[in-house]
């Protein structure tokens, strides 16, 4: 037996696909018997399984859970929760790796799964690799066990672990995704006072997607926190991966805000640690690692990529503009926006019991949000790389970390291919608007030298 994935489901960093389009239960059971393959080559024998909430979820479960006991791999099923708590369970269960069935952010009618082996993330390469298999029926045979592990409270006890905040009064939104569950349990156990939204888990997002990187879907948290004048608001994406907060005057504070933050009480405790951001990141943040005695790092935009750099240069912590936080300090390195909510608390409760003043004191920076633009797949890296040659040829000064990121007497702007969609991606920052516009106006310029022009935006 074989089988030939499509090719829209094979992405950088996980799979992903429409149900009954792109993706579907053959494909599940392929995976399951490519991932279990994979494991026993590597010696391990057991694989944990945990799924979103997603109506295709159990379905596409099933048909994992076979595909891997076919070659010969134990599973224990953790159920619905958030992928955090899938990340969990591998670390700390004896299981050898860890599949998560996920839709993520992404519409309903998508669905895909995300992994992790021995620990280790599993992306890029990985994850070609399970496609050629599956081409070839290279698979291992055998009759594998089902079990089950009710993981959800241990999960909720390890977030919670060394907590010293205070208690404040916060709006929760879960955007009727997986990490719902959590936050009622999460908060019951928080001192202070708490106001949840959307915590049941509903596969329709009836009330607004699920993606707090999209300012919109942070209409009903602000409008909470204004109600009933809260201290503060944090948001969770689909799979409870990714965070987003709004302070006590309801605006909205990104992900580089976010680590900023954070950092702080981190670099008190490991003078000279090195912090790591993805290249979309606003310069102030690297300003302020710097500031508070850290070494910034600029890396390349991926969870995967991030997660693997912060083992390879032993860094406590690192985050991207798209809400993923990772904490190596006290915690195992992953992104999990729950255990971000947790240590926020324990941040600001540190750093004088304000986020909204926090929020204020940073520098005032211009920005344009993440503008993603159609290219042709085959055009997109080529685009990059042409634009690169041109700005190094005019002595341009130009970071190539991930695609171009161009410093300037106005401040910087940002051309890169995205790994997982046929688009351009591209982010500006000037401290006034002037320099704002001249900013934009090199981008443009580079675009038409390629034959592009920056059009209507790509969906996130």
């Amino acid at each position: 037996m074989t089988h030939r994935f499509h090719p829209t489901t094979l992405r950088e960093y996980d799979i992903r696909g429409i149900i009954g389009e792109t993706l579907g239960e053959p494909d599940a059971e392929a995976i399951g018997r490519s991932f279990a393959t994979l494991v026993r080559r590597a010696g391990g024998t057991r694989v944990a399984v945990g799924r979103d909430g997603r109506e295709s979820s159990p379905i596409l479960e099933r048909a994992l859970v076979q595909g891997l006991t076919r070659s010969g791999v134990d599973v224990v099923r953790i159920g619905l929760g958030p992928t955090p708590m899938l990340y969990y369970a591998e670390a700390e269960l004896e299981v050898d790796g860890g599949i998560m069935i996920t839709g993520s952010h992404n519409p309903s009618n998508y669905n895909g799964f995300k992994m992790v082996l021995q620990n280790n993330a599993f992306f890029g390469e990985d994850i070609q690799t399970l496609g050629t298999m599956a081409a070839e029926g290279d698979w291992e045979k055998g009759e594998g066990e089902i079990g089950n592990a009710d993981v959800m409270d241990l999960y909720v006890d390890r977030l919670l672990r060394n907590f010293d905040g205070a208690g404040f009064r916060i709006g929760w939104d879960a955007g009727n995704g997986a990490a719902g569950p959590v936050v009622e349990r999460l908060v019951r156990r928080l001192p202070g006072e708490h106001h949840l939204l959307y915590t049941d888990v509903d596969s329709a997002f009836p009330n607004h997607h699920p993606d707090p990187t999209d300012e919109a879907n942070l209409a009903d948290l602000k409008a909470l926190v204004a109600e009933k004048k809260l201290d503060f608001g944090v948001a969770f994406d689909g799979d409870g991966d990714r965070i987003g907060a709004v302070d006590g005057e309801g605006r909205t504070i990104w992900g580089d805000q976010l680590l900023s933050i954070l950092a702080e009480p981190v670099l008190e405790d490991l003078p000279g640690a090195t912090i790591i951001a993805d290249v979309k990141a606003s310069q102030a943040l690297y300003d302020r690692i710097a500031e508070l005695g850290g070494a910034p790092l600029m890396w390349k935009t991926g969870h995967s990529l991030i997660k693997s750099k912060m083992k390879e240069t032993g860094a406590p912590l690192a985050g991207e503009m798209s809400g993923h936080i990772f904490f190596a300090h006290d915690y195992y390195g992953f992104d999990d926006a729950l255990y971000s909510a947790v240590r926020l608390i324990r941040a600001v409760t540190r750093l004088g019991g304000s986020l909204t003043a926090l929020r204020s004191a940073m520098p005032a920076m211009i920005n344009t949000p993440e503008m993603r633009f159609q290219v042709d797949e085959s055009r997109k890296f080529a685009v990059v790389d042409e634009v690169l040659a041109r700005l190094e040829a005019d002595g341009a000064e130009v970071d190539r970390t991930d695609g171009a990121r161009v410093n300037t007497e106005d401040g910087w702007w940002l051309l890169r291919a995205s790994n997982t969609q046929d688009v351009l991606v591209a982010r500006a920052e000037a401290k006034d608007d002037a320099g704002l516009a001249r900013l934009m106006e090199q981008i443009d310029a580079q675009l038409a030298l390629s034959g592009l022009k920056r059009g209507p935006q790509a969906a996130h």
